[in-house]
């Protein structure tokens, strides 16, 4: 696919979107499991703080996301930021984590925490984020003793 210009692109701030489009960027992040179901997707934009498309203007087709989760008060963490391979390098990454972060500091939410992956730091730290050091991100595994 030729690769277009990021003007060609427009944030939408959504509360659905087509699934299997929205399915193929979570492919495109790495983070789809062939096993789950498309149906999920709904209300995973739904139950979302804010949920974030990056529009091709002449397809109509989501070619990036990114999401927050939050409480609506005081803190909020962004999740599945990705833009397609062939719309990369264009600053439409950074133009959704820009809206993330304006939609949540809108309502008052100072605290936007992100796990960045490898790599996608300078994306994060040229919008303002910081490493927390002194902290540890942990991932909770099942089978895990609850109790201890």
């Amino acid at each position: 696919m030729e690769k277009m210009a990021a003007g060609d692109v427009s944030l939408r701030l959504v509360r659905q979107w087509d699934c299997a489009n929205i399915a193929d960027l979570y492919r495109a992040g790495g983070w789809w499991r062939e096993e789950w179901d498309e149906a999920g997707i709904q209300p995973l934009i739904s139950g979302s703080f804010a949920f974030v498309v990056a529009v091709e203007a002449s397809t109509g087709r989501a070619v990036g996301m990114g999401r927050a989760i939050a409480d609506g008060v005081s803190d909020a963490y962004l999740q599945d930021v990705v833009v397609l391979p062939e719309y990369r390098k264009q600053g439409i990454g950074r133009r959704i984590v820009g809206e993330l972060i304006r939609h949540c500091t809108a309502v008052g939410i100072s605290w936007i925490g992100v796990i960045a992956e490898p790599g996608s730091d300078t994306l994060y730290t040229a919008l303002g984020f910081i490493p927390l050091t002194g902290h540890l991100p942990m991932l909770y595994q099942p089978g895990g003793d609850p109790h201890a």
